[in-house]
């Protein structure tokens, strides 16, 4: 099949008629996404078919109160999962070395390109998909709402059903711009605004640069994910610096909570010290693991050492 018109045309939508999937079409797609690539075999990825209508709306509301998350014949969130990896591997005997980066990386990655093989078939046979990146809005109450098990963790939601709306595909950037021959190519200033002339029409004002702020400049949607995002990160012990379940989001954010509550923080090999005028407080193992045990002393939170 020559993909090139589907692709041509191709775009979110966002409204869908109240029409089923069949089942025939529901096993294709099924098909599709576990027939994604996937490296060294692992398939670091599950997928929550979420039917249960109060759910769905605990989803919407958590994604923005996307309507399209409870209209769609079908909503699909794809997960990054070494959860089952270790379940496997203890299975027979063996113990998963530590890798919680790596893990992540190939996780998202696994995530992705199933996403994408089930989102081009259905495109394929005539459905329509709008990929919902709102579930990184409030990544720990999605983990209560779905009790995700350490190691798994959201990556996108796809909504998926028949179109009720129609439109012409969104803009992208000139390629010239996306693929780079041999080595990365500096972008001079006609670049850039090339690339704003082409990406004007996605606004509704003709000015991509007000989407671009209002997502990733200072003060905007990005930055608001950020400490949430790594939060749940170390809650699903997928950050390599802070123990499972730490309520920090990076080990710079902890060693700046602990040094607001002392004067000084001192770290050693397998320990760590929180200095007060009178007082120390000393934790035991790798950093952020002693940092946050030392600073539970020093809060009371857990018994001193005599």
């Amino acid at each position: 099949m020559d993909l090139t018109p589907i692709l041509a045309k191709r775009r979110s939508v966002r409204r869908f008629k109240p029409v089923p999937i069949p089942p025939e079409d529901l096993e294709k797609l099924l098909f599709a996404l576990q027939r994604a690539p996937t490296d060294a075999s692992a398939q670091l990825y599950s997928v929550l078919r979420v039917r249960d209508p109060a759910l769905r709306e605990a989803i919407a509301r958590l994604s923005g109160d996307q309507e399209h998350v409870r209209q769609a014949a079908e909503f699909f969130l794809f997960l990054a999962d070494v959860h089952r990896l270790e379940r496997l591997l203890a299975h027979r005997g063996e113990r998963m070395a530590s890798w919680p980066k790596t893990a992540l990386h190939f996780g998202v990655l696994d995530a992705g390109l199933s996403a994408a093989y089930l989102a081009l078939t259905a495109e394929a046979l005539g459905y329509g998909v709008c990929f919902i990146g709102g579930v990184l809005n409030e990544p720990e109450a999605l983990l209560d709402l779905l009790r995700l098990p350490p190691g798994v963790f959201p990556v996108v939601g796809l909504a998926l059903g028949v179109p009720d709306e129609e439109g012409p595909p969104r803009p992208r950037l000139p390629r010239h711009l996306v693929v780079h021959e041999d080595r990365y190519r500096p972008y001079t200033e006609e670049d850039l605004e090339a690339a704003y002339r082409a990406m004007a029409p996605y606004s509704r004002v003709g000015d991509w640069g007000r989407v671009l702020s209002r997502y990733f400049a200072q003060g905007g949607a990005m930055e608001a994910r950020e400490a949430p995002y790594g939060r749940a990160l170390a809650r699903q012990g997928l950050d390599p610096d802070l123990p499972q379940g730490s309520p920090y989001y990076s080990l710079g954010s902890l060693i700046e909570t602990a040094l607001k509550e002392a004067r000084a923080v001192l770290f050693r090999r397998g320990e760590a010290w929180l200095e007060r005028e009178a007082e120390a407080f000393r934790g035991e193992g790798r950093p952020g693991e002693a940092l946050v045990e030392a600073l539970k002393k020093a809060r009371g939170e857990v018994p001193d050492w005599p």
